[in-house]
């Protein structure tokens, strides 16, 4: 598993238990990336996703909504929606990865941490989002 797949994967579990509490981001991101054993620079990432997803939360939430015909976010299950929000975030606001990399990272999350499909269900937004996106 590469660093960047690890830093999603700490920032879904940091923005995970960051909803509906009012949990000190830094701590958290700490007590993550101490139990994942990762690096510095995979931390540092996974900051950057948490801050960025954070930071743009209701402009991220507005795009998914948009995506999502059949699907209001609060019927979404909570670590699909998280997921999501990383990628729109790494989609259409940081732009720094390959919108396809950001996509599959995704669907890899999403069948990892929800089910096979939640994979399905997280390409057909993702796909929409990138057709908008560029």
């Amino acid at each position: 598993m590469g660093k960047r797949h690890q830093a999603r994967e700490l920032a879904l579990k940091v923005l995970f238990q960051l909803e509906g509490t009012g949990d000190d981001t830094e701590e958290v991101l700490r007590y993550h990336a101490l139990e994942s054993g990762v690096g510095d620079d995979t931390a540092n990432f996974a900051r950057q996703l948490v801050d960025g997803v954070l930071a743009n939360r209701e402009k991220l939430d507005a795009i998914m909504s948009e995506a999502s015909e059949h699907w209001k976010l609060d019927q979404m299950a909570k670590v699909d929606r998280i997921i999501l929000r990383i990628a729109v975030y790494e989609i259409a606001i940081d732009r720094k990865v390959p919108t396809k990399a950001a996509i599959n990272e995704s669907i890899e999350l999403a069948k990892t941490f929800s089910g096979d499909e939640a994979g399905r269900f997280v390409n057909g937004i993702l796909g929409k989002v990138a057709a908008t996106a560029t």
